[in-house]
């Protein structure tokens, strides 16, 4: 999501709002088994999950639910009316299987949510709502009302990989376990529990109300950025305050400073030296001996194999531990507060630093 535009959303921030299952459903719908960026459209993020899983499947319970319980006292019917139809349903699952296999999940939830318009066109064709208003046609509306909510949990099923809350919900008002063996038969003679709502609507204004939060956030993220840049800032000048920066000289004295990349070959402490540290260091077939007073910020197997900097052509400086045919450059104010320069990957000993 952008950032310039507002709509970078936390996941804690979008927790605060909106059910996860509704991200869950969106994503599934969009994801197939190649690698694409996905466009998170909140306008669209609201339009499916509220036309797919509300008026399509869950609303397919409700339309049928409440006459079981009211008239059935929670018994569907003990023979299924509609063996072909609920057969199309059923043999959908290899099919729908294999798609969550190979991660077509889009495609997926294009044959769940087509199958679910198959189920609310028979609902709207039998009309439960009139048959409950007519004499002796008690039976009709109990198995019309019956095919319905199998039809229903067939549905939920194939969902439930993508919303298993939801799922949790559909099996407690089943009063049955939602399982891809189960789909094989529908429920007959069997009792369900009362409806109650199974899933919300995505209110807009939900919608607005996390934008609105996640641009608050982004503002105060801005603001701490802000602050902390401001403070590193002021940090740095400090720094300058203490140790000024020497005075201009001309371009052609900083020339004559041979800078090299070094390979340090070997580093080992000196006896009864308190500071130095002994570097074998190799700048591009050539081995310079170089000691330096870094031995307070580093231990000297720390150093063996890395790259640093060092000025090659300083003249070279007898010491009373040997010849000191260099300087390793390092920065930081002393003591173990010291840090080699260390080139980025690619530099090669010997290469000049420009």
């Amino acid at each position: 999501m952008s950032k310039s535009k507002g709509t970078f959303i936390k996941a804690a921030t979008y927790l605060d709002h909106l059910d996860p299952e509704c991200l869950r459903y969106y994503y599934a719908a969009k994801l197939n088994s190649r690698i694409d960026d996905l466009d998170l459209n909140l306008e669209d993020f609201t339009q499916r999950v509220n036309s797919d899983v509300v008026n399509k499947i869950v609303n397919l319970a409700s339309r049928n639910a409440g006459f079981i319980s009211k008239r059935f006292e929670g018994k569907l019917s003990a023979e299924f009316a509609e063996p072909e139809l609920y057969k199309e349903f059923a043999d959908a699952a290899d099919r729908i299987a294999e798609l969550y296999e190979t991660r077509e999940f889009g495609r997926a939830i294009r044959e769940i949510t087509a199958l679910a318009d198959k189920a609310n066109q028979y609902v709207d064709e039998k009309a439960p709502w009139v048959v409950a208003k007519e004499e002796g046609k008690d039976q009709e509306l109990q198995d019309i009302c019956s095919v319905g909510i199998n039809l229903f949990r067939v549905l939920m099923t194939y969902l439930k990989p993508v919303m298993p809350e939801l799922a949790a919900r559909t099996e407690a008002f089943l009063n049955q376990e939602l399982t891809w063996e189960g789909i094989a038969a529908p429920l007959t003679d069997h009792e369900i529990t009362k409806f109650k709502a199974l899933f919300n609507r995505i209110d807009p204004k939900k919608v607005e109300a996390m934008v609105e939060a996640s641009k608050e956030d982004a503002a105060a993220e801005q603001a701490a950025k802000e602050a902390a840049e401001a403070e590193k800032n002021k940090a740095s000048q400090t720094e300058l305050d203490k140790d000024p920066i020497a005075d201009e000289i001309e371009f052609d004295a900083f020339a004559a400073v041979d800078m090299r990349i070094a390979r340090i070959i070997s580093c080992e402490e000196v006896p009864k030296a308190n500071k130095l540290l002994k570097f074998q260091l190799d700048i591009g077939g050539e081995t310079r001996q170089v000691f330096s007073g870094i031995k307070s910020a580093y231990k000297p197997e720390e150093l063996e194999g890395k790259l640093t900097v060092m000025v090659a052509n300083l003249k070279p400086r007898k010491m009373k531990f040997g010849m000191s045919e260099g300087m390793i450059l390092a920065a930081g104010p002393g003591g173990s507060d010291l840090w080699i320069l260390e080139p980025h990957e690619g530099a090669q000993p010997g290469m000049r630093v420009m």
